[in-house]
């Protein structure tokens, strides 16, 4: 019986000898099936999002570099200093990568400023509350140094353009103040009116947490099992600071005044001069105006939709960004528009309006955790930190006492000592208590610290919403 014969090849007779597979000519395609349809459409669209979304972000950068790029070109003095300003991140609250403000500020805003020949310094913040502590530090050492507690800053014997007071103070309020978010908005309104309210003196935390520390009871003898009672030892009484003459000082600044020789006041110094140095001042100096830039940042998984909304959609961001740099360079400032009410019970409490700019921003706060809890955080962190201390107390004095000898683990790996154990408490009370009072100021309930002197001093560059729209060039 014959075998059937193989089907014939449909391959060119001109094409046999060259080497190539039959079953590449004789290749039929097919159409795909739907599985692999629904997947290259997706992925085809992913794509084609990903694509015009990163070219409308160049476009939109390279359209705002070119308004501003002939500000850079313009021939400058030699003795003259390009314009500075000051920008201002806060930690994003929920966000472990405290720097995600600055780092919108340099993706987004940067790009024109630098086109536009102006240089910036950044100032961030790695927990709640820190931005606020250096704008309150940097204001009292300004007060110190206007009251005579404090030598100013060494002036370079040198003539050196733009090197005296006058001329930096006139180059620092060419500049501006960039507050990148709502958080770091209300960080920079609570430090600047703390600054200019509480008495301008030096404050040592850590001493004053240390007289505090000292006689709450967590060092004191710890009574064994079976062992007999110590007799307790006197403590002494915690400092209390006063001011000269006699008078209590009820906040946490320390009572000696520093003259900038570091000599102590005479007893015989007038009230007046008391007065003068604790009674915050009538007015204010103008400060730079102030970029208020809208940031939020997407954390949880509540927000995961957002979050891939966002990625396809960046040119928002870029736009945003783009535009705040560009009323900087080119629009004019107005005064700042404060709260309408004072709470009668509540002065620290204010009601703002739509129109306000203690508003700014306000739908920012809508996108926190909604499981961030700080207060519950921080205590739950110092319980456990307590019950765990007490022992290493034990062991670090029986090993100091020499009252028993130590064990292989402790031979290879020693425990820390009752001096190394303050040491970390202490470090761990000023954390704690510094993330609580951060926290106090960047909360959603929390409003923006006001002061009525800020009127006359501060001013912002007019949002996009506004009808005053920039200048532009020549």
């Amino acid at each position: 019986m014959n075998s059937a014969s193989p089907p014939e090849s449909k391959v060119p007779p001109w094409l046999r000898y060259t080497g190539i597979p039959p079953a590449v000519f004789n290749w039929r395609p097919k159409v795909p099936s739907r599985n692999w349809l629904i997947f290259w459409s997706i992925s085809g669209s992913l794509v084609g999002l990903y694509a015009y979304d990163r070219r409308r972000c160049r476009q939109i950068r390279e359209e705002y570099i070119e308004k501003v790029r002939q500000l850079a070109e313009e021939p400058m003095d030699s003795s003259a200093l390009p314009r500075k300003v000051t920008v201002y991140g806060a930690r994003w609250p929920g966000d472990d990568d405290w720097e995600r403000g600055l780092k919108y500020f340099r993706k987004y805003v940067k790009p024109i400023l630098v086109a536009a020949a102006v240089d910036y310094q950044m100032v961030g913040g790695k927990r709640h509350g820190e931005i606020a502590e250096k704008v309150c530090a940097e204001v009292k050492k300004k007060r110190r140094i206007e009251l005579g507690l404090e030598a100013p800053p060494a002036i370079l014997p040198l003539n050196i353009p733009g090197q005296s007071p006058q001329e930096k103070r006139k180059r620092e309020l060419e500049g501006a103040i960039v507050i990148i978010g709502r958080q770091t908005f209300k960080e920079f309104m609570d430090g600047l009116k703390r600054g200019w309210t509480e008495p301008p003196f030096k404050v040592d935390k850590e001493d004053l947490l240390a007289q505090e520390l000292q006689s709450d009871g967590v060092f004191d003898e710890i009574e064994l099992e079976g062992s007999e009672p110590k007799e307790a030892k006197p403590t002494t009484p915690p400092f209390t600071p006063s001011l000269p003459g006699g008078q209590p000082f009820g906040s946490p600044f320390p009572s000696p005044l520093n003259t900038a020789q570091g000599q102590q006041p005479s007893k015989d110094q007038p009230l007046q001069d008391d007065r003068r140095l604790t009674t915050p001042p009538s007015s204010i100096p103008v400060y730079p105006p102030l970029l208020l830039v809208r940031f939020t940042n997407l954390v949880g998984l509540r927000l995961v939709p957002g979050m891939i909304w966002e990625f396809f959609h960046r040119r928002e961001d870029v736009k945003n960004g783009a535009e705040a740099a560009y009323r900087l360079i080119t629009a004019q400032p107005r005064p700042i528009r404060g709260p309408t009410t004072f709470f009668e019970d509540l002065p620290d409490k204010v009601e703002t309006s739509p129109s306000s700019d203690l508003s700014f921003d306000l739908k920012a706060e809508s996108y926190y955790k909604s499981s961030l809890s700080i207060p519950s955080d921080v205590e739950k962190g110092r319980n456990s930190y307590y019950e765990a201390l007490r022992p290493k107390i034990v062991i670090a004095r029986e090993l100091a006492r020499s009252e028993r000898e130590p064990t292989k683990d402790e031979i290879n790996y020693p425990p820390p000592t009752e001096v190394e154990l303050r040491a970390e408490r202490m470090k761990k009370e000023l954390r704690w208590r510094g993330d609580l009072a951060g926290w106090e100021i960047v909360k959603p309930d929390a409003p923006v610290a006001w002061d009525p002197r800020f009127e006359g001093a501060l001013s912002v560059y007019p949002t996009p919403e506004e009808d005053s729209t920039p200048k532009e060039f020549s």
